[in-house]
This record gives C-alpha cells, structure tokens and sequence, in this order.
C-alpha cells in the first residue's frame, strides 16, 4: 500500500549508471521543482542507504523494468513515481508499436496481441531483434517506399536512417552491435512534411492533467536533427475535458489514437503502470504521396515534455479556478536572456561539449 502523498520525499533517481552529466542535473531540477509544487520535501538524488526507510516519492530518469526493482526502490503503483514501470525492458521502448515478423525471434514477455490491437492506429511496419530478421523486413517494406529504421531504446530523434534502398539499410544495419539489435530495432515507412502530436496524461498526488501539443527539432552541433521542445495545451481533468476544448480536427484524430493505444497497453501489458503517459503521433505523407498518421511511440518515464507538464501543474494549483493553460518545454544551443516567468532546468554542456540550454514555462490558453 502506497503512503500518505503528503509525508513523501521526492528524490531524485538516475537509473542509467552511464546517463549525461545534463540528463542527471535536468533530472534533479524537475524532481526538486516537483517538490515545490506539491509542497514536499526535496531530498536530493537518491541514496540506498539514506532513502532506504522511506516513504518516497521517485523522479527516475528511465522506466523502472523489473518487479525486483520496483520493490527495492518502494515502488508499487502509479502513486509511488513520476514516470511508469514495465516488467520486460522492451515494452518501454518504440518495439512495442508493431508486430514481429513471421518466425521473427521474440523476446521473452513479448505478446502479440499486442501490435494486432492497435494496427489502426500505427504506420505500416515491422519490429525485429535480429540482424537477419532485420534485412528480411526490411527488403518487404522497401519494395512500399523508403523506410525509416530506428533503435528501439533511443530517445530524442536519435539512433534513426532513412533507407531507399536494401543496400542503404544494410549499410547502416552492419554498424550496429549486437546489444543494440537485441534491444530492439522498428522498421516503417518513413513520411516527409511530418508534424509530430504530443498527447498525454500526468497524474501526481490525486491531480490529473490532460495535453495535446506539437514537437519542434533542430540540428545540433554534428547536424544531427534532434528534439528542441514542445508547445502543449493542457487541461485539467481527463481527456473529456481536454476533448472539450477548441481543438482542430487533426489533433482530436491525435488525441483517439493515443487513447486506443494507452487502453490496449492496459488490457495486454497488465503489470505495467504510468504516472506519467506520453504518445507521440506522426502526421504527414509516405513515399506515394498518401497523407499517413499513427502512433509511433509512447513514453512512460520523465521525457523532454515533463518541464512544461510541471509548469502546468504549478499554474493549476496556484489557481484552482483555471481549467486550461499553455505550457512549453525548450532544448536550445545557444544561451540569451528569458523571460520572467520561465524556470531554468538546465544550463551548461552537453555530452559532446556544446552548450545545452533546458527551460520551460507556461502562457495563457
């Protein structure tokens, strides 16, 4: 049984022993500022030893996997931990999305009705574990039209090549390790003129708040085209009162698929549980030229989008009055002076060096 929401501490927690220096510092910013909002206590990153009577309330940077390590850290449901648990490593990565081929090697938990209930709602493609499985899918989907090959595990727009042909993919397919292949890799067809929908749900301490909203990237230093923020449109309540508002067409379609496939991961995954529940959805046109949406990925952990959940968060409990409020989450390279009313989560390099500049803030709906 989970303790009173009022006593916890939050702490801080890097699951990832070689995580960034700057994914670590954002981490402890969101959980400190998480903190202030729901007036509890911070208690820094945490510790075995000291954090070992509890009761807390945990910010990790990743999915917990394993119910071994869910009970060792005191997390038993979606009351224990901003972010979510899984009971296999592969349902929290882009795997899940899509359907294995026919023979395909599977990794152990996985379940295949799975991908056959939200086949709607998803682009054309396949996800495999092997390197053989890899070329088979891969020549069966590009004869459809360029494919987009990405590594299950990989967040923030990386990890991915565009493939036109079987030689191009087998190319970038031979520079991968065999963990990384184990780990999971989706094909599918890949789409030009692509606008990526936000759609979720955060819920802390009883409170529920509902989103949709837009991604932006940019390149950084390597030229690499990378995650740069999100803009969202945030509710308070469920997605009734999200569905409530003056929403276009497109984004109401964004908002039913991330619905149908947040209830099938419910149905067939039942060990798993998210405090923190984001689908992103892409939109745009496949190699023929056909308009194309589906859902290419969930998120069940604190991910570029969390600092404006917060923001929104803050803005609801300072004004119980307010049912809807514009937040936004910015990654930028370069430094400048903000606006008063952001909230600085992260400022200084990042893995390879370059300056990295993490902010959110919040507007008027």
């Amino acid at each position: 049984m989970s303790a009173d929401p009022r006593q916890r501490l939050v702490v801080a927690h890097s699951v990832d022993p070689a995580a960034t220096e700057h994914e670590v510092q954002a981490n402890l910013a969101l959980a400190r500022w998480l903190a202030e909002v729901q007036k509890l206590e911070f208690g820094g990153r945490y510790e075995p030893e000291l954090h070992q009577r509890g009761p807390l309330y945990l910010v990790p940077t990743r999915t917990l996997v394993g119910r071994e390590t869910a009970v060792r850290l005191g997390v038993n449901s979606d009351e224990d931990l901003l972010g979510g648990f899984v009971e296999h490593a592969f349902i929290a990565g882009k795997a899940i999305v899509h359907p294995l081929p026919r023979g395909g090697v599977a990794p152990e938990g996985w379940n295949p009705l799975f991908a056959e209930k939200v086949r709607d709602v998803v682009l054309n493609g396949v996800s495999v574990f092997s390197l053989a499985d890899a070329h088979r899918a891969g020549a069966r989907l590009l004869a459809e039209g360029p494919v987009r090959a990405k590594l299950a595990e990989a967040c923030g727009g990386l990890g991915q090549h565009v493939a036109h042909d079987l030689d191009q993919l087998d190319g970038w397919l031979g520079g991968l390790e065999e963990r990384q292949l184990a780990q999971g890799l989706v094909l599918e067809a890949n789409l030009e003129s692509i606008v990526t929908h936000s759609v979720g749900q955060l819920r802390v301490n009883g409170f529920l708040l509902s989103y949709h909203g837009h991604q932006h990237q940019t390149r950084n230093s390597r030229g690499e085209l990378v995650y740069a923020g999100s803009d969202l449109l945030v509710a308070r309540g469920g997605y009734a009162e999200l569905l409530a508002l003056d929403l276009a067409r497109e984004v109401r379609q964004a908002i039913e698929y991330a619905r149908i496939f947040d209830t099938a991961a419910a149905i067939f995954f039942p060990g798993c549980f998210a405090s923190r529940r984001n689908y992103d959805i892409a939109q745009g046109r496949d190699g023929n030229g056909r308009e194309r949406f589906g859902v290419l990925e969930q998120s069940w952990r604190v991910g570029g989008a969390s600092s404006a959940e917060i923001a929104a968060l803050e803005a609801f409990r300072a004004d119980p009055g307010l049912p809807a409020v514009r937040a936004a989450s910015f990654e930028i390279h370069e430094d400048k002076r903000l606006p008063d009313n952001s909230r600085v989560i992260y400022r200084g390099p990042d893995e390879h060096g370059d300056f990295l500049l993490k902010y959110a803030m919040t507007g008027e709906a």
